[in-house]
This record gives structure tokens, C-alpha cells and sequence, in this order.
């Protein structure tokens, strides 16, 4: 357990440091949300391309990690929507946004430093394979029911999928995850390699993307904090941190799954709430609270909860 602490801990004693140095004016929070620019529109994009384009796929299919994947996500969600409407008696936008913030992982900003530290190259190729759809999936599901739920409460017209596809698609378009994502299976296709000081240079840049963005998440959790819905939000935390894994869990023994990948989809599931969470809030006017103290008390609780999960995979 102290070995797996010794690689759990440093990821969000970095977060920790990040949130500090806002805290106490060292920085100003302006600052991090340059570095969370950086970190999302530079660094992780490099480390996608370069890991895909060495990456060694053993010949395994895309498809059962997905299933295995958001089997989890689809239980959790469905939880979480239940639990908000029918235990507390929320009206049904609020139900989605308990769904989001229950199954919406921060993958980026913790998922992918905490599978590199303590599962290796294996697991962020597993991870980097989910990256490919788990943004648009998510988005695309989260804006449906939230914009069928804003109709349901407040009646009006909701846009068709159609729209909502060519959204989601013109954006991803534009996403530089899916650029760093495509472009590194292209240079994995056709068997080129980068010159040595280019090969070096992204090294670098890779080697930067984890701290980065843990120092630049703890940043901009200066900007949540908890507010209200202490309950509610108690619970879409335990889903998200103890429900959700074992579900990805129970789904990868199922179908198979190699260990590493199997490691890499559930520490990645069992991280804190993503901040897409209170994206999606503020994009429809609803819920910022739950969002915010979900993010802020998964967060927070998150470092045993994953170290628990790194030893149960032990």
C-alpha cells in the first residue's frame, strides 16, 4: 500500500500545490487558465501523438474497451439521474446533470498522469484509444437529455440530432485532442519517424503534459469550491468515485481485457468529476452548484479512493 501511495499521492499533492498557488496569490488564477490552455490545446495533443504513433496495439479491437468503458459510464449515469429525481426530488435537468457529474471522468487533467505513473505506456494507449470517442460520446448524450429535459420542464423546442451532430462535429473537427489523436495513428500507419530533433522536441513537450495540467487543474478548482447541495453532490461524488470503477471493473473481466488495459480503464474511470460538469451546467443555466461541489468534493476525496483502487488492481 505505501509503494502505491508513493505513486498516487504526488498527483494531487501537485493538483494541491496548483490550487495553492491561486490560494495565496502567488499567481493569479488568469495564469492557470493560460497554462489549462496550454495544457489541453499543446501538451496533451503531443502526448497522444506520440504515444499513438509508437504504440504497440497487439493486434487488440477498440471495441470491447469502449463497451467496457461506458458499460460503467451508462450504469453510473442512469444512477445518478434516479437517485437526483426520485431520492431528491429534483426536476429532471438537474436529474442529467447528476448523471454527467456521476460518469463524466477527468480523464485529460488526472486520468492520463495518473496511468502514466502507475500502469505505463500500455495503459495511455489504452486510455488514448478512449480519448478518440469519449469527449464527442459524452457531449453528444449530455447536450440530448439536457436539451430534452429543458423542453420537458420548460416546454419550447428542442434542436434536432441532426444539429446537434453537425455541432459536435464541426468542433471536434477543431478539438486538438482528435488532431494529436489522428495525427499520431497517421505517422503509426505509414511506419515514418520524426527526425531526432523534432523526435527530441516532442519528448519534452511530452514529458511536460502531467504536471502541467495537475498544476493547472488545481488552479482553476479555486473557481468551484462547495456551494450548497452538500448532499446531493456527497452522493454523485461516491458514484463517481467508488460505483463507476467498479462497474468498468466488473464489465473488463467480462470481456476479457488484458491487465494493463484493464488497470488503465479503471483508475481512469475512478478519478474526480471532470470539469465538463459545470461546462454543461453553465451552457444551460442550471445546476452550478451540484456541478461545482461535485467536482470540488470528488476532488478532494479522490486521492484514497484511487489509491484504493490501485491496490484492489494490484
Amino acid at each position: 500500500m505505501y509503494a502505491i501511495a508513493q505513486d498516487v499521492f504526488p498527483i494531487f499533492i501537485l493538483i494541491l500545490f496548483g490550487w495553492s498557488l491561486v490560494k495565496v496569490r502567488v499567481l493569479n488564477a488568469d495564469i492557470g487558465d493560460g497554462l489549462g490552455e496550454f495544457v489541453f490545446k499543446v501538451a496533451v495533443p503531443v502526448l497522444l501523438f506520440n504515444t499513438i504513433s509508437h504504440a504497440d496495439f497487439h493486434g487488440a479491437s477498440p471495441f470491447r474497451l469502449w463497451t467496457a468503458y461506458f458499460s460503467g459510464v451508462g450504469v453510473t449515469w442512469a444512477v445518478g439521474h434516479l437517485l437526483a429525481t426520485r431520492l431528491f426530488g429534483r426536476d429532471a435537468r438537474v436529474g442529467v446533470l447528476a448523471g454527467v457529474s456521476s460518469a463524466f471522468a477527468n480523464n485529460i487533467f488526472i486520468g492520463l498522469p495518473l496511468v502514466e505513473r502507475t500502469v505505463g505506456s500500455d495503459g495511455i494507449v489504452a486510455v488514448s484509444i478512449l480519448l478518440a470517442v469519449h469527449l464527442p460520446l459524452m457531449m453528444v448524450i449530455g447536450t440530448v437529455l439536457m436539451e430534452r429535459a429543458e423542453q420537458k420542464v420548460n416546454g419550447g423546442v428542442s434542436r434536432g440530432l441532426v444539429d446537434i451532430f453537425r455541432q459536435v462535429g464541426t468542433n471536434l473537427m477543431r478539438n486538438p485532442l482528435v488532431i494529436g489523436l489522428v495525427a499520431g495513428l497517421l505517422m503509426h500507419l505509414s511506419g515514418l519517424k520524426l527526425p531526432n530533433v523534432l523526435a527530441s522536441v516532442v519528448d519534452q513537450v511530452t514529458a511536460m503534459a502531467a504536471p502541467a495540467a495537475l498544476i493547472s487543474l488545481g488552479m482553476a478548482l479555486n473557481k468551484y469550491g462547495i456551494h450548497g447541495n452538500v448532499r446531493i453532490a456527497s452522493v454523485v461524488a461516491i458514484l463517481k468515485l467508488l460505483l463507476m470503477p467498479a462497474c468498468v471493473w466488473l464489465a473488463c473481466r467480462l470481456l476479457g481485457l488484458s491487465d494493463d488495459w484493464t488497470a488503465a480503464l479503471v483508475l481512469t474511470s475512478s478519478v474526480p468529476t471532470g470539469i465538463n460538469a459545470w461546462l454543461i451546467a453553465n451552457r444551460f443555466g442550471v445546476g452550478h452548484g451540484l456541478a461545482a461541489s461535485a467536482i470540488s468534493l470528488s476532488t478532494a476525496v479522490g486521492v484514497l479512493s484511487v489509491t484504493l483502487w490501485a491496490w484492489f488492481l494490484q
